[in-house]
Order: structure tokens, then C-alpha cells, then sequence
């Protein structure tokens, strides 16, 4: 007799969640962005939302919580109830944060990965002005020089920090970071010639390559990007160089596997719109869906190799 009580339970308990899922989305949905308004991130942020408002049939909000190197928005999201109302548009910096940060104010394990958005390659240039021409020479001068060949990051612990840290510790050449607080200034001080290179992500360092303003001498994918065909990659002169900045979305952990379902799916509707995929191009961004399974993967084994390289670099962010 207990046996069947629990059972008729256990069914009574969970019926009013299938049907939340079944019924999700009824009302709007938050989507979170750990960036303050006006950059790459936020701007891929809004195209998917307003994509989502189409697919979902409801109004999906950005709500940016700046702070914390993205630690603010993305503990929000981390202990917003998981019923597929309250999601994160993730960047690097939630895969690289645990390794960067001894005390993180959310556990990681607390969000789940839906689908991934976008991943793009970053762009390696230096001034216009410089007389290195290629990566060779950039190579062949940070191993010569004394007192060390300068590099611009948007922040300690960026995507373009890691980056460079990574080419210092596969070259063994003297690079020298110099961290600004974000993108805008690092490029500012590159094109002016008071730092020798820096890595960018493609639409921030784009702009000034086509201007001439800046020099691109590669860019980091594994391919050739669509937007610079001319750059080589770092990996056609050092194998398996591979460094990509991407955007996923991510749930509170316990959210319906249902509810999970219709928001892959809806991604997946989102980045074969037309009005989305020129958005994307225009930034220089390259569209990217995969499914959960491989999205947890894909960021499993991101999360992995900055571990490594952060940990060899002795690299930390109070």
C-alpha cells in the first residue's frame, strides 16, 4: 500500500512540471548578458533575442549586469529558479573563470548548457606604422628583444590575454601584457603605437585593419576567416594553434529537459534566419549551432585547455 502511494506521488508531483514544459514559454523570458551595453556580446545578444521573440512567441528581454569580469550576470543566472525563463548568453570568460578566480560566488555547475550561438576566430595585429610585417617577425622580435615586445588585452584574463599568453608559451618569446579595461582603449593605444600587437576579436579589430589603421597579420581559427581571407592563421606556422570567442546560451541547472529541447531548437531556427545570419556577417561573427550534448562538450574541452595554459602562465585574477 505505501509502495503505491509513493508511485500515485511521484506522478502527482510531476505532472504540473511536464506541463509547465509542455506549455513553456507563456510569458517573457530574461535573457542575461554579463556585458554592459555596446559590445560584441551584447550586440549578438540582441539579434538572438529578437529572433527568439519570433520562435518562442513571446518577448525575450537582454537584461545587462555588468561586473566582475562577468561574475555578476552570470551568478543571476546561476540561482534564478530553472524554469527556462532566466538565461545566460555566455562568452570564455565562464569557461576560463574557475581556473582565473580561487573563489568563484556561484558554483559553474549550476548552469547548463543550451546551444551555442556564435564562435569566431580573433585577429592578431599590430600598428600600422610597425615594421613587423608577419607573425615570423613578431616571433623572431619577441625572442630578440631585452626588455620584451608589448601586448594590449581588454582585461586580465580576457579571450585576447589567454590568447597572447598562449603564443608566448608556445614560442618562448618575451611578451609583455599591458591589460586595459576593455577593448576600446587596448585598440585605441595599438593603433597609436604605444603597444606593438594585441589580439581582438574580429569585429573590434576589423574596422581599423580595413581602414588601415591597423595591420592584421593572422587570425586564429582553424580556417582562414571569410571576412580577412588574406590573413594566414597562426596555425599555418605553429600546428593546432586554435583560439576562438564564442557565445553560448546557458540554463539554470534543473531546467525541464523539455524546456531545454524547445530552446536548442529555437536557437537552431534563430541562426537560419536571414535578418540574423547578415547581422552576424556584418559583425564578422560566424554562426554556429550545435546541439546540448555537444555544446557541454565544446565548452568542456574550452574550459580544459584555458585550465592548462592558465596554470602554466601562473595567471590569477583576485
Amino acid at each position: 500500500m505505501l509502495a503505491c502511494v509513493l508511485s500515485f506521488a511521484a506522478v502527482f508531483l510531476a505532472a504540473p512540471s511536464a506541463r509547465a514544459a509542455a506549455d513553456y514559454p507563456t510569458h517573457s523570458i530574461t535573457l542575461v548578458l554579463a556585458y554592459p551595453p555596446g559590445g560584441g556580446t551584447d550586440y549578438v545578444a540582441r539579434l538572438l533575442a529578437r529572433e527568439l521573440d519570433k520562435t518562442l512567441g513571446v518577448n525575450v528581454v537582454v537584461e545587462n549586469r555588468p561586473g566582475g569580469a562577468s561574475v555578476i550576470g552570470t551568478s543571476v543566472v546561476a540561482r534564478a529558479a530553472p524554469d527556462g525563463y532566466t538565461l545566460l548568453l555566455a562568452d570564455p570568460a565562464y569557461a576560463t573563470n574557475p581556473s582565473l578566480m580561487r573563489h568563484l560566488p556561484y558554483d559553474p555547475r549550476n548552469l547548463t548548457p543550451v546551444a551555442t550561438v556564435t564562435v569566431s576566430p580573433l585577429v592578431l595585429s599590430v600598428p600600422a606604422s610597425s615594421s613587423i610585417k608577419s607573425l615570423g617577425e613578431l616571433i623572431a622580435d619577441g625572442k630578440q628583444s631585452r626588455d620584451g615586445v608589448t601586448f594590449a588585452s581588454a582585461g586580465l584574463g580576457s579571450s585576447p590575454h589567454l590568447a597572447a599568453e598562449l603564443l608566448k608559451l608556445r614560442t618562448h618569446a618575451n611578451f609583455v601584457h599591458v591589460p586595459y579595461k576593455g577593448s576600446g582603449p587596448a585598440m585605441t593605444d595599438l593603433i597609436g603605437g604605444r603597444i606593438d600587437f594585441a589580439f581582438a576579436t574580429l569585429p573590434a579589430a576589423s574596422q581599423y585593419i580595413l581602414k588601415g589603421q591597423l595591420r592584421g597579420l593572422a587570425t586564429t581559427g582553424a580556417a582562414r576567416s571569410k571576412l580577412l581571407p588574406d590573413l594566414p592563421t597562426v596555425s599555418e606556422r605553429i600546428p593546432d594553434f586554435r583560439v576562438n570567442f564564442w557565445t553560448a546560451l546557458l540554463a539554470p541547472r534543473g531546467t525541464p529537459p523539455d524546456v531545454l529541447e524547445k530552446l536548442n531548437a529555437a536557437v537552431k531556427t534563430a541562426l537560419q534566419s536571414p535578418a540574423m545570419l547578415n547581422g552576424l556577417e556584418q559583425a564578422g561573427e560566424n554562426p554556429t549551432y550545435m546541439t546540448q550534448a555537444d555544446t557541454a562538450a565544446f565548452i568542456a574541452g574550452e574550459s580544459s585547455k584555458w585550465a592548462k595554459v592558465i596554470a602554466e602562465g601562473d595567471i590569477h585574477v583576485q
